[in-house]
C-alpha cells in the first residue's frame, strides 16, 4: 500500500487526541476524546470544526470555463451569480453519476470542490473534456475546513465581521486574521455553518484561533457521517455511483430546470438522453428512500431489504444510529412500487428482519441559514 497522505492539520488532530484511520489516501480523524455522539450533539447544538482538506480543490479560469464545465453537468453554470456556488453532478455516457461537487463562481474563476475518493478520476475528467481556453489548476496548497452548527455563525463572527452578511450558498475570498480564505456558507450536516479554504501555510494557526471559541469543539469523520446522514445527504461511493442516475438517487431537483427537456439548454451533459427520458417516462425501477428503523437495532450499509414476504427488493447503503432522532436512520434503494412514504419493508440483520418504514429525508430539520 502507498503511504497515506497527511492533511496540514494532522500535528493538530493527533495533539487533540484525535483518533486517526485511513480514509480516501489520508490519514484522518475518525473522532476525539468526546467521543463519536457527543461530538455529533455538541455540532447540533453548538458548533463543530471539521477538517475535510482531503478533498480536492481545483481553480478553473478562462472565459469559457462555465460554458465548459456545463457540458459535463445537468447544471446551470452559465447563470451562476458571481458569489454564488452551486451542487453539481459529473455524469457519465449511460447517465449515471461519476461524482457529486460543489462549483462556485468568483467572477473571474471558478472554484470547484470534488470528493476525495474521486479527485484523481475528476480532474483527469476535466482536463480531457473542458475545451481550448480553459485553464485547470489543482489547489493542492490549501487546507479546507468546515465550521458547522447554530452557534458556527456567532463564532466566525467575532474574528471575521466580513461573513456577517452572507447567507446559504453564498461564497467570498475573504481575509481571516490577514489570511486570504474562500469563504462558503454552506456544508455537510443541515445545520449553518462555513466552509473555508485556507493557505496550508496558515490552516493550523486559523483553527487554533476557530477552537479557542468557547461554542467549537474539534469533530471527526463518525459524527461527520451520522450529521450528514441524519440530513438526507449522500455520500458518494456508498448512496451514488456511476451504474446510479440522478433520477434514482432521488436528485431531480439537482438537474436545473434549464438543462431539462423544455429548458433554454436542454440536455448537452453526458447521458441526458437517459437522464431526460427518466424523467419524461418514469422508466426507472429503484429509487433512493430514508429509512426508519422501529426497533433500537442499528441497520448498516449492505443490509438487504425484504418485502413482507422475504423477497429482496433493495439494500441499505447508508446506516446508522442517530442521535437527534433518537432511533436507528437509513438510506437505501427499493423498487419503486415500495418507495412511497410509510411504506412497511424489512431489513435483514444476523438473519433477523427488521421492520423499518419509508421515510422523508432529512430526518431533521435543515437549518440552512436564508436569510
Amino acid at each position: 500500500m502507498s503511504e497515506l497522505s497527511k492533511t496540514p492539520l494532522y500535528d493538530l488532530h493527533l495533539e487533540l487526541g484525535g483518533k486517526m484511520v485511513p480514509f480516501a489516501g489520508f490519514e484522518m480523524p475518525v473522532q476525539y476524546p468526546l467521543g463519536v455522539k457527543k461530538e455529533h450533539i455538541h455540532t447540533r447544538n453548538h458548533a463543530g470544526l471539521f477538517d475535510v482538506s482531503h478533498m480536492g480543490q481545483v481553480k478553473l479560469t478562462g472565459e469559457n470555463a462555465a460554458s465548459e464545465l456545463e457540458k459535463l453537468v445537468p447544471v446551470d453554470i452559465i447563470d451562476l451569480p458571481a458569489g454564488k456556488q452551486r451542487y453539481a453532478l459529473f455524469t457519465n455516457e449511460q447517465g449515471g453519476i461519476m461524482d457529486d461537487l460543489m462549483v462556485t463562481n468568483y467572477g473571474d474563476h471558478l472554484y470547484v470542490v470534488v470528493n476525495a475518493a474521486c479527485k484523481e478520476q475528476d480532474i483527469a475528467h476535466m482536463r480531457a473534456n473542458l475545451g481550448a481556453g480553459v485553464e485547470l489548476e489543482v489547489l493542492d496548497d490549501r487546507a479546507l475546513v468546515a465550521l458547522q452548527g447554530p452557534e458556527a455563525a456567532q463564532a466566525l463572527l467575532r474574528i471575521c465581521p466580513a461573513v456577517n452578511d452572507m447567507v446559504f450558498m453564498d461564497s467570498r475570498h475573504i481575509s481571516i486574521d490577514g489570511v486570504e480564505c474562500f469563504v462558503s456558507r454552506s456544508g455537510y450536516t443541515g445545520e449553518d455553518g462555513y466552509e473555508i479554504s485556507i493557505p496550508s501555510t496558515d490552516a493550523e494557526r486559523l483553527c487554533r484561533l476557530f477552537i479557542a471559541q468557547p461554542e467549537v469543539e474539534c469533530i471527526g469523520l463518525g459524527a461527520r457521517d451520522s450529521l450528514r446522514l441524519e440530513s438526507g445527504l449522500c455520500l458518494y461511493g456508498h448512496d451514488l455511483d456511476p451504474t446510479t442516475t440522478p433520477i434514482e438517487g432521488s436528485l431531480i431537483w439537482a438537474i436545473s430546470k434549464c438543462r431539462r427537456a423544455d429548458g433554454e439548454r436542454a440536455g448537452g451533459f453526458p447521458g441526458a438522453d437517459t437522464v431526460l427520458g427518466q424523467i419524461a417516462n418514469k422508466d426507472y425501477t429503484r429509487k433512493r428512500v430514508g429509512l426508519l428503523a422501529q426497533g433500537k437495532a442499528p441497520i448498516r450499509e449492505g443490509a438487504e431489504i425484504v418485502n413482507a414476504d422475504g423477497v429482496k427488493i433493495g439494500e441499505v447503503t447508508s446506516g446508522s444510529f442517530g442521535p437527534t432522532v433518537g432511533k436507528p436512520v437509513a438510506m437505501g434503494y427499493v423498487e419503486t412500487a415500495y418507495s412511497v412514504l410509510e411504506t412497511e419493508v424489512f431489513a435483514v440483520v444476523r438473519g433477523k428482519q427488521m421492520p423499518m418504514t419509508v421515510s422523508k429525508a432529512p430526518f431533521i430539520e435543515q437549518r440552512y441559514f436564508r436569510g
